[in-house]
């Protein structure tokens, strides 16, 4: 498994009966987790001072209960590597909103890590593709390691906020392209165009509508589009990492679709696993998802 241990601003506290205990910088919310399948006892004094908490509902959905929360606050990220003038930290504004969120993925930190050193490594100008791209967390890191970067999402708002926190971290002014677009017909354009990107990363939702009402289930899409996006991987190509939140698209699955699609065009090894967070109580880790990783 790969762990994203290198965080000193956010911490998983603890975990029990279907709830992670998170500290987000100086505050502690509880949200619901499905991987905790686990009863154990609430030892860990976040519990009861908590600043947040999200409850689940028997209907769907669910709402959040505040307990001196700011509206907004922010966190850091301690980037190894990062550009001459950039901050010593990738800067994230957090804020609740609905299906439980707070606008960051902290267990995608070390995928971070991972294609920032290829970036830094590589000893020529990297263009880098990031779809699905939320709120930038991943085209902050590849920016601050030297890339050019295109960020696409399908939300404004998504991409509004990812803006500033590229403005926070001191990368307001860096080769970042900010598009509001569907992800499959921005690709399909950029094929007639004859544009190529030497690394793209990937971070499908489940299921989600484009700006114009376009339907993506990724069960049905998503070895499609991996197909689709190849052609438009460089002459020489860096890397390709496809994130995977869904039960179905275990590791296995991501390296057959990226061996089947990618190693036989370009070579290369793939790599994929479970990514994590660990857990302070215990001294376990909790499993977050699983990424695909392919480079040359």
């Amino acid at each position: 498994m790969w762990i994203a241990d290198h965080w000193k601003d956010y911490e998983v506290l603890d975990t029990s009966n279907g709830e992670k205990l998170e500290r987000w910088g100086d505050y502690i919310l509880v949200r619901p987790d499905p991987q905790v399948i686990w009863n154990t006892p609430h030892e860990a004094s976040g519990w009861k001072a908590k600043n947040g908490h999200y409850h689940r509902s028997t209907k769907g959905g669910g709402e959040w209960e505040f307990f001196n929360l700011p509206n907004e606050w922010t966190i850091h990220y301690p980037l190894l590597g990062m550009t001459a003038g950039s901050q010593k930290a990738l800067t994230f504004h957090l804020k609740p909103f609905s299906f439980k969120h707070t606008g960051l993925f902290p267990e995608q930190a070390v995928n971070w890590d991972w294609f920032s050193q290829l970036i830094r490594n590589a000893g020529r100008p990297v263009k880098v593709l990031n779809l699905f791209a939320y709120t930038g967390g991943a085209t902050l890191a590849a920016a601050a390691a030297g890339a050019s970067v295109t960020h696409v999402d399908a939300s404004k708002g998504m991409v509004t906020w990812a803006k500033e926190n590229a403005a926070s971290s001191g990368l307001g002014d860096a080769p970042i392209r900010w598009l509001v677009d569907d992800c499959v017909k921005f690709v399909e354009r950029e094929i007639r165009r004859g544009n190529k990107y030497d690394g793209i990363i990937m971070d499908p939702p489940s299921y989600g509508r484009g700006p114009k009402g376009e339907i993506w289930k990724i069960e049905e899409s998503i070895w499609p589009f991996v197909e689709l996006t190849t052609q438009i991987l460089s002459e020489e190509p860096l890397f390709f990492l496809i994130n995977s939140y869904t039960t179905g698209l275990q590791p296995a699955v991501l390296s057959y679709m990226m061996n089947t699609a990618v190693v036989k065009r370009f070579g290369g090894q793939v790599e994929s696993d479970e990514i994590g967070l660990p857990v302070t109580a215990s001294g376990l880790v909790l499993p977050c998802g699983a990424s695909g990783r392919w480079h040359r």
